[in-house]
């Protein structure tokens, strides 16, 4: 079953990475009577807008009581990645309301309304295990975000069933894993991994990564890297199928260290400069000294995860048979698109 060209959406955290990108996959299907949903206190954000088909805007602090008032009329569906996503923020109050509170609103209105409800969910909900998969026992979050995503999940759960299988109409949660790509310039520290080396790079003609933790030798820490083009296709795939509901990973289904993140920026960095540049192994990257490892900080000693894997056998039985691009392909992409901007 496929959604029409003719429904109205909306999309919180609009003006984000993940929700302007979003809008963006949603334009290439011809789908632009959208409703943007963000809070624009930091303006530069509009810039992610700005090339983008909307119908309108809506600030947030207006928009959650008026859907519940249904002001906006029939909408099909809501893609919710409105949140505040600082694993560094401490105020669990401000946390809460807007990451639990929020969304447990949204979730009854659309319920009411029959509106399906797309979500960011995120792996921060599995914090300090070593297993990623979506069942409780896994999930530990070792901070007050992750921990207002996992609560969120743990209502739904308990509302709709273990597979959200009494829902009245459809609600797919995803926990993305290290999401990068084009589109998350206003995010700062947040950014990815691959935005900021890119622009160490440019300014001293090398990258920097941590040393040797936890018993990894030095940039081999791994993560599961997903290029934002795989994550819209998920949330496009759920879109064109209203029947699949529940909770799933979001992340390529494998783990690669920031070693190759790194040597992917480098190498693609040097054929822009240089056409005629050769690749570079690792070894060689740092002998030139393009990579330089830094000592492992001490703020951050208990409080890293050396390795995160999502396991997306669900996802995969739900349907989704989709590949993934690896760090070499997707980092690669979004360096040439850094370097066009």
């Amino acid at each position: 079953m496929t959604s029409s060209t003719n429904s109205r959406c909306i999309v919180t955290g609009a003006a984000g990475f993940i929700g302007a990108n979003i809008i963006k996959g949603l334009n290439a299907r011809g789908i632009n009577d959208i409703i943007a949903v963000d809070d624009l206190t930091q303006g530069d954000k509009f810039r992610n807008l700005a090339d983008l088909q909307i119908t309108d805007y809506v600030d947030a602090s207006d928009f959650y009581d008026k859907f519940t008032n249904k002001s906006y009329g029939d909408i099909d569906t809501v893609f919710h990645e409105g949140a505040c996503s600082d694993t560094m923020e401490h105020n669990g109050k401000y946390m809460m309301d807007n990451n639990f509170r929020m969304s447990c609103d949204l979730f009854d209105a659309c319920q009411t309304q029959k509106t399906r409800l797309l979500y960011a969910s995120s792996a921060a909900t599995y914090g300090g295990s070593a297993v990623f998969e979506e069942v409780p026992q896994y999930e530990l979050p070792l901070n007050v975000y992750g921990y207002s995503k996992l609560l969120f999940d743990q209502k739904l759960r308990h509302e709709l069933g273990s597979k959200f299988e009494k829902t009245q109409s459809q609600v797919a949660g995803f926990r993305y894993f290290n999401v990068y790509g084009p589109r998350e310039q206003h995010k700062g520290r947040m950014a990815s991994v691959a935005f900021h080396q890119f622009h160490q790079f440019k300014k001293d003609g090398k990258v920097k990564l941590f040393g040797s933790y936890g018993g990894y030798a030095a940039g081999m820490q791994e993560r599961d890297f997903i290029y934002i083009d795989d994550v819209v296709a998920v949330n496009l795939w759920f879109y064109d199928h209203p029947e699949v509901s529940g909770i799933y990973n979001i992340g390529a289904g494998r783990a690669q260290p920031f070693n190759d993140v790194a040597l992917t920026v480098i190498n693609t960095m040097r054929s822009l400069n240089d056409s005629k540049s050769v690749s570079l192994t690792l070894q060689q990257a740092v002998e030139q000294h393009f990579l330089e490892y830094i000592d492992f900080p001490e703020a951050l000693v208990g409080k890293y995860q050396s390795h995160t894997l999502a396991n997306i056998d669900l996802l995969r039985a739900a349907g989704y048979k989709q590949s993934f691009m690896t760090v070499q392909d997707g980092v690669a992409d979004y360096i040439r698109q850094l370097s066009r901007a």
